[in-house]
């Protein structure tokens, strides 16, 4: 047909912050915002990014489809950890422009504790990046664990750019866990974290969720440290999908010759979602390139 669909490449990440940059979210969201022919937003990864972009895309009713943002406030009220005020304060002009096509921490975290206690832990010392995302499902992990009769032995918040660890591994050893779970992403030091706690000669269980769930992970970690470390992902194991899901394993392997990252195939799944309202709209045949 007569219409042809564009992308463009927003990072918010920068080479200072080493991760995702707020300033950088915010400078992106007002770049599609000013953008007349922009029609959807996918992203963002990170859900504290999230919180930075959504008001200002909602302000335009721009559309904006996620393919990781878990933490619940997202678009969840108090009853799940949200803070107060949200999901509100993301949707000022009071109609909702956003969603997402992955589950929030609510139901992972809480899946987390209950398979950790499967596992036979019963006591577990909790640690966080203090980011919306990581301590939104650390919150989760601790209550849900009380509440199924694991012990938490100790909290703590980390500074994701302290050089080392070493100190709160000897807090860590003298609790004496069998667990250690970490809610929070790999570009928090999450590699120096664990590699500080294994030093301390803390052989504990070591669980974190799907901020970790990648291969920047090992890398920062050491593949011998980070050997059997467990994490969750609020998706489907790729070996449960169905042919459709299977086969984009296929062909991204093919096309760049490496796997795909955990979120790889909801990101792909979130510009379907665009498309596919796109099509509705302006009818079939009328996309042409993504």
């Amino acid at each position: 047909g007569k219409y042809k669909v564009d992308y463009k490449s927003l990072d918010d990440a920068t080479a200072a912050a080493g991760k995702w940059d707020a300033a950088k979210e915010q400078e992106n969201a007002n770049i599609a915002v000013a953008d007349k022919d922009a029609v959807a937003y996918i992203g963002t990864l990170n859900s504290g990014a999230a919180k930075v972009s959504m008001p200002i895309l909602n302000k335009v009713d721009l559309v904006m489809i996620s393919p990781a943002n878990t933490y619940p406030g997202l678009t969840k009220g108090p009853e799940t950890g949200a803070e107060e005020g949200e999901p509100e304060r993301y949707f000022p002009n009071g109609k909702r422009n956003y969603t997402r096509v992955v589950p929030a921490d609510d139901i992972q975290g809480a899946v987390a504790a209950r398979w950790a206690r499967s596992l036979g832990v019963r006591s577990v010392y909790i640690l966080d990046d203090t980011e919306l995302y990581g301590k939104g499902l650390a919150n989760v992990f601790e209550k849900t664990a009380k509440e199924i009769g694991v012990k938490v032995l100790g909290r703590d918040g980390i500074d994701g750019k302290a050089a080392d660890y070493k100190a709160l591994a000897t807090k860590i050893k003298g609790a004496n866990p069998q667990m250690v779970y970490y809610g929070g992403i790999t570009q928090n030091n999450a590699g120096q974290l664990l590699k500080d706690i294994r030093a301390a000669g803390i052989k504990s269980i070591f669980m974190g969720a799907d901020g970790i769930l990648e291969q920047a992970f090992i890398e920062a970690a050491g593949a011998d440290i980070a050997n059997g470390v467990l994490a969750t992902l609020g998706g489907t194991p790729r070996n449960r999908l169905p042919a459709a899901g299977r086969k984009f394993y296929t062909d991204y392997a093919a096309k760049y010759k490496s796997d795909p990252e955990s979120y790889a195939i909801y990101s792909y799944e979130a510009a379907s979602v665009a498309l596919a309202a796109i099509e509705k709209q302006f009818g079939k045949g009328s996309i042409m390139r993504l």
